[in-house]
């Protein structure tokens, strides 16, 4: 019995190609909400990163199941040491 590889390549590249879950926390803000939803608003939880403070994202949480976290994929641009240059003499 002959089996053609066409077919079960193309459905591998059709279930390769299928969309995937986004990721978690948007790196572009530094502050994400963690919000939990519970059982009276559909179950689950998630994170909203869409705020620039935690002033700003507390404010937002206020009232609500939620907290405020450091996004931990946020680039912080930390400068670099100074180098020190021995003088020689």
């Amino acid at each position: 019995m002959r089996f053609s590889f066409g077919p079960v390549v193309s459905i591998g590249a059709v279930v390769a190609a299928a969309p995937s879950h986004a990721q978690t926390f948007d790196p572009r803000y530094p502050v994400c909400m963690h919000v939990y939803s519970g059982s009276s608003g559909g179950g689950g939880e998630w994170y909203d990163c869409s705020f620039t403070s935690l002033p700003q994202c507390r404010a937002t949480a206020a009232g609500r199941a939620a907290t405020c976290d450091l996004n931990p994929y946020y680039p912080v641009s930390v400068p670099s040491p100074r180098q020190r240059h021995r003088r020689s003499g």
